[in-house]
């Protein structure tokens, strides 16, 4: 689940406008001029004709800012925010408020075929800039914050549709300092947030799809850098002109339902989860990502399917971390995957094993590599492209860690551990390869019982299970009751040893 998304290559967009639409405390002064000067560079990033104004009239301590308009355009949608009057409010102690009007409508065109009328609403806003015209910290708190789409029309026929998301009991603090580039800086948090999604079929008749969830306990902080002027115009240069971001949620649990009908069939389906978590980050040098769902139940049931599916996970998690720069020294790389207890009801095991053969005992399989390798060009450097498309491979791999393999999965387990290096002055000992040099070391608890369960079961042939255990006893020796351990190493001269015997 991805509640923070990110879109390239409008992202500089993205980030801006929730720049300005979210909010931090500090010591120093500022004026109303000073802040409305502030959103003005940050909505400068749209260019001259992004912004329109009708007039901008002080009086007293208030600065009004009226008929605000603004106009994102790409080759794929045309977005107008009217977002109306702003005031600018000097409180008279360095800090100012800003208020805005309580709701105001955002317009999308979408490559002259359909159009979309959405409504941004902030319930109980209050916004309160401090800090110095070089650093401003913004604070909010919203009783609610939503969006909600109030009419679709597509082909030139409206689309009986409605979509809400509302986000109940708001507050965060958001930091805008301006250098060579905006730094953005950013917390935020939500008791929590409901989300309804119901379209009906302009087609065909019956057919709709609803969805609605809640997520509970959700928070989110990070921070990013955005190019200025000119630099943030380049939507491939991007990266190169200093675009960045270090991002992260979390939230205490999710429930939602869905209901489909399409193309005669009908599918309905609840799914749960407990805490989750999700952290990316981006800029020119390296890329990262991690997340993680525990306790995820899911329940499906429809048209077409003969009986109800229910799956289960303790915990579902996936990462992965790479340089995207050239790198002099070997450079970190690393890949996670983690599905814990993964278990699925009665009726999708007597489809599979309907004898009884197999333990019903929930499946595991968990992966964490890491290693280190050499990038010869920055991947994502334009001007670099030709070169990288001719290599075969744009760097080399100089070592990797198997920290930890293991898979359980019908009364069997097996574990691994390994670690090899890699000379890149050798590629004739394997063939074109980097030679390693390691060890691996793998052990298999209940092998022999699964194997003769599957023949139970009529999936493996007898001839071909006995070829399995042969292979088994070539590079395995017995350590107990039907468990087995194979050491693989690889020396320096390139020899290929298992369990001491040298078989290359």
């Amino acid at each position: 689940m991805t509640l923070f998304p990110v879109v390239f290559p409008k992202m500089r967009g993205a980030v801006c406008v929730a720049a300005i639409l979210s909010a931090g405390t500090a010591a120093a002064d500022v004026t109303a001029a000073e802040v409305w000067a502030d959103w003005q560079k940050v909505l400068a990033v749209y260019g001259s004709n992004g912004l329109s104004v009708g007039a901008e009239t002080m009086q007293g301590d208030t600065l009004t800012v009226s008929d605000i308009m603004l106009k994102v355009d790409d080759e794929n949608a045309d977005i107008t925010i009217t977002m109306g009057d702003l005031k600018f409010v000097e409180n008279g102690d360095g800090t100012v408020n800003i208020q805005m009007a309580a709701s105001y409508p955002v317009d999308i065109a979408v490559n002259d075929n359909a159009t979309i009328k959405m409504t941004v609403t902030q319930s109980g806003l209050a916004l309160r800039v401090s800090g110095s015209p070089e650093e401003m910290d913004y604070n909010v708190s919203a009783d609610q914050y939503g969006i909600a789409v109030s009419e679709i029309i597509a082909d030139g026929e409206k689309v009986d549709a409605d979509f809400r998301m509302i986000s109940n009991d708001v507050s965060g603090s958001y930091t805008s300092k301006a250098g060579k580039l905006r730094t953005v800086d950013f917390d935020f948090a939500a008791a929590s947030v409901d989300v309804l999604f119901d379209v009906v079929s302009p087609d065909t008749s019956g057919e709709y799809v609803t969805f609605s969830g809640k997520i509970a306990g959700l928070s989110s902080e990070g921070s990013s850098s955005i190019p200025i002027g000119e630099a943030a115009n380049d939507p491939e240069m991007l990266f190169k002109n200093g675009f960045g971001f270090d991002i992260g949620y979390a939230y205490q649990s999710g429930s939602y339902l869905f209901d489909v009908n399409a193309d005669g069939e009908q599918i309905s389906g609840t799914a749960r989860t407990g805490a989750g978590s999700l952290n990316a980050t981006m800029n020119e040098t390296q890329i990262s990502y991690d997340t993680s769902v525990t306790d995820m139940n899911v329940a499906i049931e429809g048209d077409s399917i003969p009986f109800p599916i229910e799956v289960s996970l303790a915990e579902y998690g996936i990462g992965f971390d790479m340089p995207l720069a050239k790198t002099d020294e070997p450079a970190d790389f690393g890949l996670r995957l983690n599905l814990t207890d993964l278990a699925v009801n009665d009726m999708i095991w007597m489809m599979a094993d309907p004898s009884g053969a197999l333990p019903h005992d929930p499946a595991t399989l968990l992966i964490d590599l890491s290693g280190k390798a050499k990038l010869f060009f920055d991947l994502l450097d334009p001007a670099q492209a030709a070169a990288i498309d001719m290599m075969d491979v744009p760097g080399e791999l100089n070592a990797v860690t198997l920290n930890n393999l293991s898979l359980k999965l019908g009364g069997a387990e097996l574990t691994g551990l390994g670690d090899f290096t890699f000379d890149n002055t050798d590629l004739d000992t394997f063939d074109g390869m980097p030679r390693p040099a390691g060890e691996v070391t793998m052990n298999l608890k209940g092998g022999n019982a699964l194997i003769d369960s599957l023949i139970q079961m009529g999936l493996i042939p007898e001839d071909q299970a006995m070829m399995g255990r042969m292979m088994m006893g070539m590079f395995a020796r017995s350590v107990g009751d039907d468990e087995l351990s194979s050491k693989i190493e690889i020396n320096d001269q390139g020899h290929v040893i298992a369990n001491g015997q040298r078989i290359q």
